[in-house]
């Protein structure tokens, strides 16, 4: 199967500005047109090198706003350490030995603070991080809303909690996002972020072993991988054909019975998002569009903006 390529999907997005309510009122395309103009071309170019040199680190990045916007919102909490004081929200379950590209994250802000020192927020760096790892992996382009500040904290227990574990049926997925205002539609919307990236032999070894909504070849194939004991940390692409490649694919995954997850066939199992898992899987256009708006949604969940919180010279640590 060819590759697709949506970067020449890009689609205006400014009507946003009006539907997401007050805090997303105060975030915009432009806030550091005058304060920091040259942060867009520096990520960029840092995202590009990372993605260059190891593919998989494109999803990697895209995740983090994914766990970093569902533990009180989007404000760059997940990327802080440990301290004497304080639990980070790396090594909570969702998050620990799983969640990657901090070090991509310290040299983006390490290029962007010897542009404009304390201006661009570690949260906001998450966001566009995640756009642009999109657009070089071939997704769709889209207008990053802007303006977020650090938190001073992070939430190890929320961490724990709020951030929707692979195991979940899709009640409780609807659930999980309807918590953080999203609806269902959102929900398979951004789900197909699996598209790109690949997971441990831990998160899908109960799946391949003792599920029947998978193809049998397909599970077999994924048991020489994945053994019944040992090999943890095994690694099987999310995206059957074109893990590398922001594309429509996972749904026609989901539709041949080839979720690698037992959360991704929760979403083509005969329940209420099979209808939409069908279209998306036939209209790559529909997607593109609607993930990058279903992004900019949940990129609007709690900011911390005006003189809340701060901004971070170094996004591991409080000033």
């Amino acid at each position: 199967m060819a590759p697709k390529n949506f970067s020449s999907c890009i689609h205006s997005i400014w009507i946003l500005l009006f539907v997401f309510g007050v805090a997303s009122a105060q975030l915009t395309p432009d806030f550091y047109d005058k304060t920091c103009p040259g942060a867009f071309a520096a990520i960029d170019k840092v995202v590009r090198a990372a993605i260059a040199n190891e593919s998989r680190m494109g999803a990697s990045l895209l995740r983090l706003q994914f766990h970093d916007c569902f533990v009180d919102g989007c404000d760059g909490s997940v990327l802080l350490d440990d301290t004497p004081t304080m639990k980070g929200e790396k090594t909570a379950a969702p998050n620990n030995n799983s969640l990657r590209g901090f070090d991509v994250i310290d040299r983006i802000k390490a290029e962007v603070e010897s542009l404009c020192p304390g201006v661009v927020s570690c949260a906001d760096i998450v966001i566009i991080t995640a756009r642009d790892s999109v657009v070089a992996l071939g997704g769709p382009y889209w207008t990053v809303l802007l303006g977020r500040r650090d938190s001073l904290i992070a939430n190890f227990s929320g961490a724990n909690t709020d951030i929707p574990a692979p195991t979940l049926n899709l009640s409780n997925f609807i659930t999980s996002f309807a918590n953080k205002g999203l609806s269902a539609s959102d929900l398979v919307t951004l789900y197909g972020a699996h598209t790109v990236g690949e997971a441990r032999c831990t998160n899908y070894r109960n799946r391949i072993y003792n599920e029947t909504n998978i193809d049998p070849s397909y599970a077999a194939a994924l048991r020489a991988i994945c053994p019944i004991t040992g090999g943890d940390n095994n690694l099987a692409p999310l995206d059957t054909e074109t893990p590398t490649v922001f594309d429509n694919d996972i749904y026609k995954d989901m539709m041949m019975e080839k979720g690698l997850l037992h959360s991704d066939q929760q979403f083509y199992n005969g329940g209420s998002t099979d209808s939409q898992v069908e279209g998306y899987s036939k209209n790559p256009e529909a997607f593109a569009a609607d993930f990058g708006n279903a992004m900019i949604k949940m990129g609007n969940i709690s900011p911390l903006t005006g003189t809340s919180g701060q901004i971070r010279l170094n996004c591991r640590k409080v000033n």
